[in-house]
């Protein structure tokens, strides 16, 4: 008999309930990984689910888990295939009696676990919340799920909230895991080096030193006023990264927060930080309530919308080739970097919903395959947010693009820098017939 751990958006040792708990067991142990060959191919979109800044980075997040691992005596399988296929092989092949997992928030991540759960009901099957500041029994007193997130808050603020001790016995004590059984990896899609030295790099030790660092400076204690940047390293937390693909707990962000408040003092900016989690925290359960809805056109309010899809508009946008030169700018960053600031992300995005007037969809979409930060909940949350299908009491966002300019860019520093204004042009091609192409 053997005990698996199926790694997903938890690719750390630190506060790691899953391996913590499997660990216990007086049997051999897989540490499983399953990258799903459905990522890089094209999906209804016409877009990858994964994209070559997204699988750089995860990539290098699995190699440094791989050799976390090692240091505690295991090792990392990683397997190419369909992911229930995939643990299905394991659970027959190696006689597995127990199987540990991160709970997620995403209905297809959920539905994969089910139906593995239905298939081999005998087996034990075990998932805790890792990724989130609360567990799902802390929340059992909200009688119906918040439509805003300023409802959800003031049900968390009435929550006992305390860091998982888990979190410091870890750090405190050598985690010893049971013997390793060899399984063989898959051969995994190459990853593109060619571009220059990206300022992320994936891992839960570049997290926690970059979490480290971060804290050593005075940047939290302004982080208030520097958050809406569309540019600059030390202006946001860049935290999310490594957030969204497990590599950093977000209660460790919050333990090591704390820390930060008693030595150099609470203010507005370090409360922000933690309202800033709070947002995430707010669409991890919004993902895991609402469930397909998350990805329905008329959204979690059944709202019809006035936008449609124009492939010429889309490419354009895409590509940073609208008429307007932030967006370029912004959409430009993206495509070189993986990354784009919290504002620029609200900016293209208000643009395709209400100056191109494209479906959200196709927007989250391409956030998907370029965010190296991508989560199916922050992501597709924060498009309906903006679409105003979401949990906005406004009914969506839509900003001047002018305005949001000459407020964040008014010399025109980031647009020059990026090459926003070297592909202005028209909205749409027209064919002899007038029909936009």
């Amino acid at each position: 008999m053997a005990t698996l751990v199926w790694f997903t958006d938890d690719l750390r040792v630190h506060d790691n309930q899953a391996l913590y708990l499997a660990s216990l067991r007086a049997e051999p142990l897989i540490c499983l990984y399953c990258v799903d060959e459905e990522w890089f191919k094209p999906n209804q979109y016409g877009l990858k689910r994964i994209g070559e800044h997204r699988w750089r980075f995860l990539h290098e997040s699995l190699q440094a888990l791989d050799v976390a691992l090692k240091e505690c005596g295991q090792r990392l399988c990683i397997l190419l295939g369909s992911p229930v296929d995939l643990v299905s092989n394991i659970i027959e092949q190696y006689n597995i009696s127990a199987v540990f997992s991160n709970s997620q928030t995403g209905f297809y991540e959920n539905d994969n676990w089910k139906s593995l759960k239905d298939k081999y009901s005998t087996l034990d099957f075990t998932s805790v919340e890792s990724s989130t500041l609360f567990a799902n029994q802390q929340l059992t007193h909200i009688d119906e799920f918040p439509k805003t997130f300023s409802k959800f808050r003031h049900h968390v603020d009435s929550i006992d909230y305390k860091i998982d001790p888990l979190i410091n016995m870890l750090e405190q004590t050598e985690l010893n895991l049971p013997a390793a059984l060899s399984v063989e990896s898959s051969r995994l899609p190459s990853v593109d080096n060619s571009s220059p030295k990206p300022s992320f790099v994936g891992g839960e030790k570049s997290a926690l030193e970059h979490l480290k660092t971060y804290l050593l400076t005075t940047a939290p204690s302004s982080y208030v006023d520097t958050r809406n940047e569309l540019e600059g390293w030390s202006l946001s937390t860049k935290l999310s990264p490594w957030l969204a693909n497990g590599c950093l707990s977000p209660r460790k962000v919050v333990a090591s927060l704390l820390e930060y408040e008693r030595q150099f003092g609470e203010n507005k900016s370090t409360r922000w930080i933690y309202f800033e989690l709070l947002w995430r925290e707010y669409f991890q359960w919004y993902a895991y309530h609402y469930g397909k809805r998350m990805f329905a056109y008329k959204g979690i309010n059944n709202k019809k919308l006035l936008t449609s899809f124009y492939p010429q508009r889309f490419k354009q946008w895409c590509h940073g080739k609208t008429p307007y030169s932030i967006v370029n700018a912004c959409m430009h960053q993206l495509n070189k970097t993986g990354y784009l600031s919290n504002r620029g992300r609200q900016i293209v995005a208000s643009c395709l919903v209400n100056e191109l007037q494209i479906d959200w969809r196709c927007g989250a979409a391409y956030f998907e395959q370029q965010l190296i930060d991508y989560d199916v909940a922050s992501n597709w949350g924060n498009w309906q947010y903006i679409a105003g299908v979401g949990c906005d009491p406004r009914g969506g966002r839509h900003f001047s693009l002018q305005k949001q300019t000459q407020s964040y860019d008014p010399q025109g520093v980031f647009i020059k820098k990026w090459g926003g204004e070297e592909s202005t042009g028209s909205l749409d091609y027209i064919d002899a017939a007038d029909w936009p192409i």
